[in-house]
């Protein structure tokens, strides 16, 4: 299934292109944004980080193991604040950052609730899981907020060190119900 441009009521979320790779890296790497990621992700951020993250992200999304969209507010369609990233990875289906000047907005909890009626309605899967360094109480709150439960803990490898981490899991039926889908 092909990434479809999604909306939300304050959001576009546009599906990654090589042409994102400019504002990604003009906004992503920041201490603020990549310490809860896990060190997959490289840091100090490449001067060709972006560029090499869209080549390999739009090779993914082609075999359809990923499904990628920068967040981009409806007042300024141009302007990219954060990307959300769906995953046929196991125990990691869901990943996002969002630029520190947008968060506390309720700006990731509409794109997360957008991407996941994607993976549950769009792609039909049955359980999305989303694991989290549990020092980001941000992160959790959206995940609280949308009805995930806590299914395991352990230590996760993030670049503030290895930290006790969280995963979160919320099934096709529970999303849809709470939802009214």
């Amino acid at each position: 299934m092909q990434t479809q441009r999604l909306e939300t009521a304050r959001l576009y979320l546009e599906p990654l292109t090589l042409e994102d790779a400019p504002k990604i890296q003009a906004c992503f790497p920041r201490w603020e944004i990549v310490k809860y990621l896990t060190r997959k992700v490289p840091w100090p951020y490449p001067d060709n980080g972006a560029d090499s993250f869209c080549r390999a992200s739009l090779a993914a999304m082609e075999k359809e193991t990923d499904w990628i969209w920068t967040l981009r507010p409806k007042s300024n369609h141009s302007q990219v604040i954060g990307l959300i990233r769906l995953a046929l990875e196991p125990n990691n289906n869901r990943g996002f950052w969002l630029v520190p000047e947008w968060q506390g907005q309720g700006y990731m909890s509409e794109a997360c609730d957008a991407a996941t009626t994607f993976w549950f309605t769009v792609l039909g899967q049955s359980v999305l899981r989303a694991p989290k360094a549990k020092l980001n109480y941000a992160s959790q709150k959206i995940s609280e907020k949308t009805g995930m439960r806590i299914i395991d803990e352990g230590i996760g490898e993030y670049h503030i060190g290895d930290v006790a981490s969280t995963l979160w899991e919320i099934t096709h039926d529970e999303w849809l119900a709470q939802n009214n889908i």
